[in-house]
C-alpha cells in the first residue's frame, strides 16, 4: 500500500483555504492508496467550536468529492456539529475516513484534551472504529489518544493505527516517543499526521511519519514546514513479522 501524509498548515477557520491547500498537495503526489491529512485540518483546533464547526458537511464533501477523483481513500478530522432530535446542537471531533467510493466511516475522539479545554466545547466518542482498506485492517486515533494505551491496545483487530494531531512543539519529544511505543507494543504500522505552522495558543513542528512495526522510521516529512511524504507498506511483511516473532500471544487479556 502507499499512503501519503500530508503535514499542512491550518489556515484558521478557512475550510475552502484548507482544502485548496490540501488538494494541492495531493495532485503533487499521485498514485497513492491513502492520503491522511491532520487533526481539524479544514479549521485549525478549535476549543471553542460555535461558529466555527462545521454543520452542513462542506468539507466532508470535498474529502468524497476528492477520494473518487483520485480514486483514493481520504482520512482526516473535522470539528462537527451535529444536531439531535430536539434541536440541541452536539459538537464532536470526528475522524473521517472515505473509501474510493465515497463510502464514509468515522471515529469520534474518545479523549478529549482537558488540559486545553476540548472538553469544554465537545462531547467525547464510545467506540473504537477500525476501517477496512485495500486488505488492510485501520484503527482510527486522534491526537491526545496517543497517550492513552489502553484505549489502542491490540485485540487481534487491526494492522496499523492512522492518528492525526495538532501535537504543540513544545510536547515533540513525547509524540516521537509515543508513535514508536504504539508501533512496538501492538506489533502495526503507525501513521501519524500533525500540522505545522501557529495558531492563537500553540506553535506546531509536524513530526509526520510512517513506523514499522519495530519502531523504525519508513518515511517522514520535513519538519517545521508544510510537506508531503509517501510511504510503502507490506502487509505480508507485517505477517511474517508478527508469525516469527510472536510477541501478541503473551499480552494481557482484558
Amino acid at each position: 500500500m502507499r499512503i501519503t501524509l500530508l503535514q499542512t498548515d491550518v489556515a484558521w477557520a478557512s475550510p475552502d483555504v484548507n482544502a485548496r491547500f490540501a488538494e494541492q498537495m495531493i495532485v503533487s503526489s499521485p498514485g497513492s492508496d491513502l492520503y491522511v491529512l491532520p487533526e481539524m485540518w479544514s479549521t485549525g483546533f478549535a476549543t471553542h467550536p460555535e461558529g466555527i464547526a462545521e454543520t452542513e458537511g462542506k468539507s466532508l464533501a470535498w474529502m468524497i468529492e476528492t477520494a473518487r477523483k483520485v480514486n483514493a481513500a481520504i482520512c482526516g478530522s473535522l470539528a462537527i456539529g451535529e444536531l439531535d432530535g430536539q434541536g440541541v446542537l452536539h459538537y464532536r471531533n470526528r475522524h473521517y475516513f472515505v473509501g474510493r467510493d465515497g463510502q464514509v466511516t468515522y471515529y469520534d475522539k474518545r479523549h478529549l484534551f482537558t488540559y486545553g479545554g476540548e472538553d469544554d466545547g465537545y462531547e467525547p466518542g464510545m467506540q473504537r472504529t477500525v476501517v477496512s482498506h485495500d486488505g488492510w485492517r485501520w484503527l482510527l486515533l486522534t491526537c491526545y489518544d496517543l497517550r492513552f494505551p489502553v484505549w489502542s491496545r491490540y485485540h487481534s483487530d487491526y494492522d496499523g493505527i492512522i492518528l492525526v494531531a495538532n501535537w504543540p512543539e513544545s510536547r515533540q519529544q513525547a509524540w516521537d516517543i509515543l508513535l514508536r511505543a504504539r508501533a512496538i507494543e501492538n506489533q502495526c504500522y503507525v501513521v501519524g499526521v500533525n500540522r505545522v505552522g501557529e495558531d492563537q495558543a500553540c506553535k506546531y513542528m509536524g513530526g509526520s511519519m510512517v513506523i514499522d512495526a519495530k519502531g523504525a522510521t519508513v518515511a517522514a516529512c520535513r519538519p517545521g514546514e508544510p510537506s508531503a511524504v509517501t510511504a510503502e507498506i507490506d502487509i505480508n511483511e507485517l505477517r511474517r513479522f508478527r508469525s516469527k516473532f510472536r510477541v501478541l500471544d503473551d499480552r494481557d487479556q482484558p
